[in-house]
């Protein structure tokens, strides 16, 4: 009978570092009460690491500083495991396109269903749900990347969807001035058509929030491609929601966007 030990050295001798709990227990030929008690003496000696249950890592040495490898060679055969489409995108996304000032410190993964955030060793994962039909409509092949990493390619979202992502969930991307930082960045590499078009899928607030900072840092072309979200929007909306006003005396104080239909509550400021 195979060994779980020969049996993790099998799989790496094949370039693969993951598997599931139904695999091995077919593998191996034992019961998954067996199994799941051999796993954990693995994970114990730091041979092991389980991110979801039934879904298992194989360590190598240069692994247990971090205490996992980088969720990059893992996340694709992880949300294939769970039946579930996604992209990679927010902070981790902005860096993939060239946002050099986002020092990624969290591995952000936008899904269809709500899925619990969580520490693996020293990575922090966050899934960001969104509503299904949303995301079935800006999934698309052409509006997605890749990353390629040692154990393959992990989905990713494009230059355009990460600008949308990011303002729509700026709360999860450091917070308007990291927005403001990642569209001072990114904002020319973005294609108008494909930016109008993939914005269909969000709130027109998020749209307009993009549209607006766009303009502010000159990325023009863009910024026009946005604007007939603006022109039928029906209210106003704050630059940041999550600024209350001390009194309505300051609300009248602050600046009215009128192209973007937005109070600017708040100064964006980025890095030079």
């Amino acid at each position: 009978m195979a060994t779980l030990n020969g049996y993790l050295d099998q799989l790496l001798s094949r370039g693969r570092a993951y598997f599931s709990l139904e695999e091995a227990v077919s593998a191996l030929g034992i019961s998954r009460g067996a199994f799941i008690a051999a796993a954990a003496r693995m994970a114990k000696k730091k041979r092991l690491a389980c991110p979801r249950r039934g879904f298992y890592l194989i360590l190598r040495p240069e692994d247990w500083i971090a205490g996992a490898p980088d969720p990059i060679r893992w996340i694709d055969p992880l949300m294939r495991y769970l039946e579930l489409d996604y992209r990679v995108s927010l902070l981790r996304a902005a860096a993939f396109h060239g946002s050099s000032h986002q020092a990624a410190m969290v591995f952000q993964v936008i899904a269809p269903k709500q899925l619990r955030s969580y520490e693996l060793g020293r990575h922090r994962l966050e899934f960001i749900y969104q509503e299904p039909s949303s995301f079935a409509r800006v999934n698309q092949p052409e509006w997605l990347g890749q990353i390629k990493s040692v154990a393959g390619y992990a989905r990713v979202a494009g230059v355009e969807l990460t600008l949308l992502d990011c303002a729509r969930y700026f709360h999860r991307a450091a917070g308007i001035n990291g927005l403001g930082q990642i569209v001072k960045d990114l904002g020319a590499k973005a294609d108008p058509r494909r930016l109008a078009s993939a914005a269909e899928g969000y709130e027109q607030a998020s749209v307009r929030r993009l549209g607006y900072l766009l303009e502010l840092f000159e990325h023009a072309r863009q910024a026009d491609a946005l604007e007939s979200f603006a022109r039928s929007a029906k209210s106003m909306k704050p630059l940041d929601p999550s600024i209350q006003p001390l009194s309505d005396a300051f609300t009248v104080l602050q600046e009215i966007n009128s192209r973007w239909r937005l109070v600017i509550n708040e100064v964006v400021e980025t890095d030079t």
